[in-house]
C-alpha cells in the first residue's frame, strides 16, 4: 500500500475488541480518519466523540449490502471485528473486494477461513490485500507458531494454545464496550459438531474437547483440550511436511465439564447456541464460579502458558521440541489481546511490510519478528523488541 493518509472503517469499532484496535490505530501518523461503524449508533457516536477529532461514526447494518458497499467505497482499509465470522466473514470480505478496499479481521472460525482464502484470486485481481485472523488466537498464536516452526529443520507436530483466564483474571470476561456475545457464540460453535484438524498428514473432521497432553520444554507436562480454530487449517500451508496440528484451550476441569455438558445439549438439539451463550456469560461473570487461573488436573504437573505455540520435529538430526510464548501481555484482557494485533496488522500494511495482494492468513505475509517488534512496546510492561518479548524453550527428545 502506498504510504499516505488513510481513511479506515472500523466495523464494530466501538465493541469489546474493536475499540482497542481503534485506540491503538489512532496513534499512527498515517491515519486521516477512522470511521467507527456499528448498528448501535449511540454507542458508536459516544466512542467516536471520546476518541477525538480523527474519529467519526456511521450507523451501519452489516447485512445491508448496498449500504456496506457504499461505505467501503469511501475507505482505504476496513478493520472488522464483527462476528461471528461463520455468518458474517464472507459477506464483508466480498464487499471489500468489490469496493477495492483493503481488509483485516479477527476471524476465529475455521470454516469461513477456508471460504475466504478461496477468494485469493479475486482479491489479487482487484489489487486488494486481505489479512484474516489478525487477533490473539488466531493472530498472535500464528506468529508464535511461525517463530517455533522457523527453529526446526522439519516439523511433525504443531499445537497452538490459549487460556480462558490470564493472570489479570480478565481475559474472557465481559468488559468495557459490552459483553463478548459474538465471541462466546463462536466458542460454542467450535466445541459442537466436528472440527477440522490435521492428523497423520490428512485433514479430518474430529470431535472437539479432546484431551491433549503437551510436554512443554522446561516446564513439564500439561493438559489442554481441542477446539475448532483456523490455525490448524492455515499453518500447514506454511510447512507442508506437518503431520499433526490442532488448536487447544487451557481451561479448568470445572469449565471442561460445563462445556462438554453444553455441547452435548446443543448437539442433541435440546439447547440453542443463543441460550448457551447466556449460560457461559453468566458463568464467566461470576468470580466465585471460576478461579482466575485453572487448577492443575490430577496427574498434570503444570498449567500451560495462556498463549503459546508448541512444535516438535527435527533439528540438526535430533528430535527436538520448541515452545514459544510471550513474557508480557496487553491491558484489557481478551479485548486488548485481540484488538491491538489487528491495529498492528493495519500499520504493517500501511507501511509496506505487507506488500502482496490476495487473501492471507497472518503467517503467510507477516514476519514474526517484525510483528513482535511492534507488539512488544505496547505490552505491559513494555518490551523493546521481539528478542525481549519472546520466551523460547527447546528440548532434545532423543
Amino acid at each position: 500500500m502506498d504510504r499516505k493518509q488513510l481513511r479506515v472503517i472500523a466495523l464494530g469499532g466501538c465493541g469489546g475488541m474493536g475499540r482497542f484496535a481503534v485506540r491503538t490505530a489512532l496513534n499512527y501518523d498515517f491515519i486521516k480518519e477512522i470511521v467507527i461503524a456499528d448498528r448501535n449508533a449511540d454507542m458508536a457516536r459516544g466512542f467516536a466523540q471520546a476518541c477525538g477529532p480523527k474519529a467519526s461514526y456511521r450507523e451501519i447494518d452489516v447485512m445491508d449490502r448496498e449500504a456496506l458497499s457504499g461505505l467501503l467505497r469511501e475507505a482505504d482499509v476496513i478493520m472488522t471485528t464483527v462476528g461471528p465470522y461463520y455468518r458474517l466473514g464472507m459477506p464483508v470480505l466480498r464487499a471489500a473486494i468489490e469496493a477495492g478496499c483493503h481488509y483485516l479481521d479477527i476471524n476465529d472460525d475455521w470454516e469461513p477461513t477456508l471460504e475466504m482464502l478461496s477468494l485469493d484470486g479475486e482479491a489479487r485481481q482487484a489489487g486488494v490485500t486481505a489479512i484474516i485472523g489478525m487477533g490473539a488466537s488466531p493472530g498472535i498464536s500464528n506468529m508464535l507458531a511461525a517463530k517455533a516452526l522457523g527453529l526446526l529443520d522439519s516439523v511433525e507436530d504443531l499445537y497452538t494454545g490459549w487460556g480462558v483466564s490470564g493472570e489479570d483474571g480478565e481475559t474472557d470476561r465481559p468488559g468495557e464496550g459490552g459483553s463478548y456475545g459474538a465471541a462466546i457464540e463462536h466458542w460454542l460453535h467450535q466445541i459442537t459438531g466436528t472440527i477440522r484438524v490435521l492428523q497423520q498428514g490428512r485433514f479430518v473432521d474430529a470431535k472437539p474437547i479432546q484431551e491433549v497432553k503437551i510436554d512443554y520444554p522446561g516446564l513439564g507436562s500439561g493438559l489442554a483440550y481441542t477446539v475448532g480454530h483456523p490455525e490448524p487449517v492455515t499453518l500447514p500451508r506454511l510447512r507442508p511436511e506437518l503431520k499433526n496440528s490442532s488448536n487447544v484451550m487451557v481451561i479448568s476441569p470445572r469449565l471442561v465439564e460445563l462445556l462438554r455438558g453444553l455441547a452435548a445439549e446443543i448437539d442433541g438439539g435440546r439447547l440453542s447456541i443463543s441460550d448457551g451463550v447466556q449460560l457461559i456469560l453468566g458463568h464467566l461473570a461470576s468470580p466465585d464460579e471460576e478461579p482466575s487461573s485453572p487448577p492443575p488436573d490430577p496427574g498434570s504437573e503444570i498449567i500451560l502458558p495462556p498463549l503459546f505455540a508448541y512444535a516438535r520435529g527435527m533439528k540438526d538430526g535430533k528430535r527436538t521440541s520448541v515452545a514459544v510464548t510471550i513474557t508480557a501481555g496487553i491491558q484489557g484482557g481478551m479485548g486488548g489481546a485481540t484488538g491491538v494485533p489487528l491495529a498492528i496488522g493495519l500499520k504493517m500494511l500501511a507501511t509496506g511490510k505487507i506488500a502482496r495482494h490476495g487473501v492471507f492468513a497472518p503467517e503467510a505475509v507477516i514476519d514474526p519478528d517484525a510483528f513482535f517488534d511492534e507488539f512488544g512496546p505496547l505490552c505491559t510492561p513494555p518490551k523493546a523488541n521481539a528478542d525481549e518479548l519472546l520466551m523460547i524453550a527447546t528440548a532434545v527428545n532423543d
